[in-house]
């Protein structure tokens, strides 16, 4: 039945629009199709067609570089001789930055992760924070830190809207992590889990690489962390880019790590934990925090991906392993219309794989450095 004020035109509008976005085989094309009245008729649609892929899976959550550029080197994330840093005209500026997430959020993104390089070095971080924190719809703004600079900023960093912290820590012995991010600072480290604690971050997650031959034996150190703190420990399993010098034999696999840790500990529990969460997350009955896994390689989560990533230098990627890239920096630049950037965005996100290549072609393939994704 046609409502008394809906035309029939405007109805035969809504009826196309519909199928093209809630039939996954129809996404890429609703992108190109009917841009105006896709646009114009948003509010009826379950799910922004622009971000649903051929497999129907819905990107909410968008992850964005502020930089290039780190005041660490850690090993699987940076080629020991450094980077060529693109030059800063060529990064996104910050009005550039919030056009983008401006954008995102009105399409349905409702996280959005702040990356680098290092992003705590960025001077306009806490602009970026405060003008995000104001977009409506937008639910949560995270920052994964490698924590030297956290103490010193987290009050500021709450102040302007911070809601959720992940800090890069790979070793609990301090020379042990000098010599895997090959800078000193451990001690500062520890001092910003602390002070994310004290401000009342719940849980503080831990990201730890894990490789062997250099920091799987303390697994259980890590675990014991969350006995008495609000912690969640990520154990990610060591993933191939560019300069890493990934190999399988230094890769521990989650299963394996899993097998250590039950030695230990033989009564964890496995946590219920949401569609598209990628940690498998785990607990120690009684403990206060609680362990994942990021399992990447052995045991891929692509078909509940949610993600997707805009680059410092402005690039789009629909798959953290895939090597194919849209610049939206040039785009943006052209002076092109929203709606011309939604289609871009919408014919990148309906080009993304089921899943990627698995770890053994993912090391030959050619891709960016960790640092200059944004990890």
């Amino acid at each position: 039945m046609i409502s008394r004020g809906l035309t029939s035109q405007c109805y035969c509008t809504i009826i196309i629009t519909y199928f093209y976005t809630t039939d996954p085989l129809h996404n890429a094309m609703s992108c190109c199709l009917y841009p105006q009245e896709r646009l114009r008729e948003e509010s009826i649609l379950p799910f922004s067609a622009f971000l649903t892929d051929n497999f129907g899976r819905r990107h909410s959550y968008l992850r964005m570089s502020l930089t290039e550029k780190c005041n660490l080197r850690c090993q699987y994330c940076m080629p020991e001789d450094g980077v060529k840093l693109t030059p800063r005209s060529q990064l996104l500026s910050t009005s550039e930055v919030l056009t983008l997430a401006r954008l995102f959020v009105q399409e349905g993104v409702e996280k959005i992760r702040l990356t680098g390089g290092e992003p705590l070095i960025r001077p306009d971080v806490l602009d970026i924070i405060a003008e995000l924190r104001k977009l409506e719809g937008l639910k949560t703004i995270a920052v994964t830190t490698n924590g030297m600079n956290l103490a010193r900023l987290l009050p500021k960093l709450k102040d302007a809207g911070l809601n959720l912290i992940n800090i890069s820590l790979d070793s609990l012995v301090p020379a042990k992590f000098e010599f895997i991010v090959r800078r000193k600072g451990f001690h500062k480290v520890i001092e910003g889990i602390d002070k994310a604690i004290e401000m009342g971050y719940n849980p503080v997650k831990v990201n730890c690489v894990v490789m062997r031959g250099l920091n799987e034996d303390e697994l259980l150190d890590f675990v014991a962390l969350t006995e008495k703190k609000p912690l969640e420990v990520r154990f990610i399993e060591y993933m191939p880019f560019d300069g890493n010098k990934w190999n399988f034999k230094k890769m521990v696999s989650y299963q394996e790590m899993l097998d250590h840790i039950r030695q230990q500990w033989p009564n964890l529990e496995k946590l219920q934990t949401g569609q598209t969460e990628t940690a498998k997350t785990f607990k120690v009955p009684g403990f206060k925090g609680q362990v994942g896994f990021i399992t990447s390689m052995s045991d891929h989560f692509c078909g509940s991906c949610n993600r997707l990533r805009i680059t410092a230098d402005g690039n789009l990627k629909v798959c953290l392993f895939g090597n194919s890239e849209v610049s939206l920096r040039d785009v943006l630049r052209s002076g092109a219309s929203n709606e011309e950037l939604l289609q871009i965005i919408g014919a990148a996100v309906g080009r993304k794989k089921k899943q990627h290549a698995g770890m053994f072609s993912i090391s030959q393939m050619k891709n960016r450095p960790m640092i200059l994704i944004g990890g």
